[in-house]
């Protein structure tokens, strides 16, 4: 197994590590300053995952690079990211702090997506990430991040970023889900 497929490996371990770290309740009082407040778990968990995202673009870059791509690397990859999103919004729902009908909306269209990605393989050709795809990723990140920092930074200026991202984040992906099916609506079979 090389090194890209080994980072991505990684990527899938943590996931349940996340979930662990955010679902376990341990009976430590929160840290608080300045009427924010947030718990040891939060911290842990959003290091967590700002490792487990970051290893996202790395293991493409290693295998893109040192011409290492592979069947399995492509596969897994995707699947890495789809478990990381997944996981911690489910996650976020558990604890309150994401709607359930967003979390439901951006999961949905991942596999819908992925589905459409599968039939493209099948016959013969690759679905490329397109450029709202990777602002989707971006922004989901970014509203992962907020959310399982309690709104820090903003919090202190009482501007509302989480909500306003998780906003954001839901219109992009609908967005860059629709505009997966219209470039590609050749691939589904209308009889």
């Amino acid at each position: 197994m090389n090194l890209a497929n080994k980072i991505t490996l990684v990527r899938i371990i943590l996931v349940p590590i996340i979930m662990v770290v955010l679902l376990v309740n341990i009976n430590v009082a929160p840290l608080e300053f300045s009427g924010y407040s947030i718990t040891y778990n939060q911290i842990i968990a959003a290091l967590i995952f700002i490792i487990a995202a970051s290893t996202d673009g790395l293991d493409g870059y290693i295998a893109r690079k040192n011409k290492i791509v592979t069947n399995l690397g492509k596969l897994l990859d995707p699947l890495a990211d789809k478990l990381l999103v997944a996981a911690v919004l489910i996650s976020l729902v558990q604890m309150d702090k994401l709607d359930a009908w967003m979390a439901i909306v951006i999961i949905s269209r991942e596999f819908a997506v992925t589905g459409l990605r599968q039939v493209a393989l099948l016959e013969g050709s690759v679905m490329a990430a397109s450029k709202w795809g990777k602002w989707k990723t971006a922004i989901q990140i970014t509203m992962i991040i907020s959310l399982l920092l309690n709104n820090f930074p903003f919090h202190f200026i009482a501007f509302p970023f989480d909500a306003v991202i998780s906003w954001i984040a839901v219109a992009i992906t609908i967005y860059s889900g629709l505009d997966y099916f219209l470039k590609n609506k050749h691939l589904i079979p209308i009889e």
